[in-house]
């Protein structure tokens, strides 16, 4: 692996930084081979995506060929030149083993796959700093998305009571978005840390999950529908006054500057971090 530059937080000496994408045949993996691929600070070493074995990687993601062969499985890559950096937007029913292994080869990883358990990011930490092989699971990559998380975070003392409503697209797999459950995480320590409280909703359902589904103090409202892409409304009400926070994402695009940023900046904070705004 390649030295740091600690004063710097990237890799250092102009390196190259070898970066290799997990699901690079899935929407979200395709926008990634293309930044990484544009970025002069990073090269892009390969690809993995089952469905588009023995392909180029180039071919899949829509630009020029670029002579590199996609590979089924994470297996396969691990035997040959390791890269520094693995980006994985795969499926959380594979994301955990598929973690274990990447970081048992020295490989830092950056993930954008939902799923994780705390008891899975526990065990990937410990796995990671065995193997000297730093992880970032981020709920969002959007830099406008994190900045959202942040206000709504700093809004909570005073404007305690808070609701989330977030839309997406009606494929995405799991409800609520991973987002929508760390900003009610940020929102709630913001909300302790004031020692402050909502005030009691007196509202009785008359169907059950009327009301949405509540992390810890939070209410989290899900929408699925198709031409969504990724949306999220944080809604505060005070007296007699309404606050909201809301951030859109209007395609894929909008995740790729902090992709590019967790690659090059991975190697400096150890462990796993989950969350994009630690690396900000």
């Amino acid at each position: 692996m390649r030295p740091v530059d600690t004063s710097t937080g990237f890799f250092g000496g102009g390196y190259m930084i070898r970066v290799m994408v997990n699901g690079a045949g899935g929407k979200m993996g395709r926008e990634v081979v293309k930044a990484v691929h544009n970025d002069s600070e990073l090269t892009l070493v390969g690809g993995i995506d089952p469905t588009k074995s023995g392909q180029d990687i180039g071919t899949v993601a829509g630009i020029e060929q670029l002579g590199i062969t996609m590979k089924a499985s994470v297996d396969e890559v691990l035997g040959d030149t390791k890269p520094d950096v693995i980006v994985d937007f795969t499926s959380p029913a594979v994301i955990y083993e598929n973690a274990k292994k990447m970081l048992s080869a020295g490989i830092h990883v950056v993930i954008g796959t939902t799923g994780l358990t705390v008891e899975q990011r526990d065990e990937l930490d410990t796995i990671g700093r065995k193997h000297n092989a730093n992880c970032l699971v981020a709920p969002n990559f959007s830099l406008g998305a994190v900045m959202m998380m942040k206000v709504s975070a700093e809004l909570a003392p005073y404007f305690p009571n808070v609701e989330i409503i977030e839309l997406h697209h009606n494929h995405k797999y799991d409800a609520p978005s991973g987002t929508a459950i760390l900003t009610a995480k940020l929102i709630n320590d913001a909300k302790m840390a004031a020692q402050v409280t909502a005030d009691e909703d007196l509202t009785r359902e008359s169907l059950p999950g009327a009301r949405g589904a509540k992390v810890n103090d939070v209410t989290i409202h899900s929408v699925r529908l198709p031409g969504y892409v990724a949306h999220q409304q944080v809604l505060f009400g005070g007296y007699d006054e309404t606050l909201t926070v809301r951030h859109d994402s209007l395609s894929r695009l909008s995740f790729m500057p902090g992709v590019v940023l967790a690659c090059k900046k991975i190697a400096s904070i150890p462990g796993l971090t989950y969350g994009l705004e630690h690396y900000l």
